[in-house]
């Protein structure tokens, strides 16, 4: 059982070592090259956090396994809308127009149904 803890707590760690080291290197590069932060933030890391989906949608189609790579994507979407909207959320509560949700929600769902 400590074992177990011992290695989810240095997984934590090394998850934030590496999320820091991900943004300082960022950030370097921005500056190296001259372009704005928030473009950097939002395509290097945006890679950055894409490439671990990538690898393993790529490795899953290698071994001739779509279940895998189609799971890996419709559950990472799952996963980074409900985190997103849960975070919103907590900071500030949301007023949606009713038009608007069915709007959207159908958008959404026909994206994901076509996809």
């Amino acid at each position: 059982m400590t074992l177990y803890l011992g290695l989810i707590l240095a997984g934590i760690a090394m998850l934030t070592l590496g999320g820091e080291a991900l943004i300082c290197g960022a950030v370097a590069a921005a500056r190296r090259f001259r372009v704005s932060p928030i473009l950097s933030g939002l395509v290097i890391v945006g890679f950055g956090t894409s490439a671990t989906e990538l690898v393993v949608s790529v490795d899953a189609a290698v071994q001739a396994q779509p279940d895998i790579a189609m799971g890996n994507v419709v559950g990472s979407n799952i996963g980074n809308i409900l985190l997103i909207l849960g975070l919103c959320a907590l900071i500030s509560p949301m007023s949606v127009q009713p038009l608007i949700f069915r709007r959207d929600g159908v958008i959404m769902v026909l994206s994901c149904w076509l996809y």
